[in-house]
């Protein structure tokens, strides 16, 4: 799956902060009928992939997989070479070339390592789920790449400096010639 934010024509640089989460509901709150019986943690939800830049913007997108190859390669379309890039212990960027590297171990509570943190990138996934728990409360697989990406522009577009024209300006840039029609939106 992949998101106008993958298609972004900017790349993030200097220090960006990367990390994946996964939006959907608890296993145990499910249907008996729509419960997976595989476990629990990520089973059963959507894998959403993100970086941001340090004091700048965000991009994030909807993944089908969390392996090394799938974050990696997002990593680089996204991200400048040579920037230094803040992950954690996970084993999808082990390995990362190109960049400077630096994990913090979240598996042995260590959450800041120097200037090492995941913080403002996990931030984001707090405003996203808030989102989904307090506002929406149900956010389908089909349109949740959508939903990253309105958050992902209010996070961008958000700073109360910006003139309301020149945010009418940026969404209508945004939204180009990508129409939806009702029928797509709701099959």
């Amino acid at each position: 799956m992949n998101s106008p934010a993958d298609k972004g024509s900017f790349k993030l640089s200097n220090i960006v902060e990367v990390d994946e989460t996964y939006i959907g509901g608890k296993e145990k709150n499910k249907h008996a009928s729509k419960k997976l019986n595989a476990g629990r943690g990520a089973v059963g939800k959507t894998a959403v992939f993100g970086m941001k830049e340090r004091g700048g913007k965000v991009k994030a997108m909807v993944v089908n997989r969390t392996n090394k190859k799938t974050l990696q390669g997002k990593i680089h379309n996204n991200i400048q070479a040579k920037s230094t890039v803040f992950t954690d212990d996970f084993r999808g960027y082990l390995g990362l070339q190109g960049f400077s590297h630096k994990t913090v171990n979240h598996s042995a509570k260590e959450y800041v390592n120097g200037m090492a943190h995941t913080n403002g990138i996990e931030s984001v996934w707090a405003i996203l789920k808030r989102g989904y728990n307090g506002t929406f409360h149900n956010i389908s697989t089909k349109h949740l790449n959508r939903y990253v990406d309105e958050f992902v522009f209010r996070l961008n577009e958000g700073n109360c400096q910006i003139d309301t024209k020149d945010r009418m300006v940026s969404l209508f840039k945004g939204i180009g010639n990508n129409r939806i029609s009702y029928k797509e939106l709701t099959e």
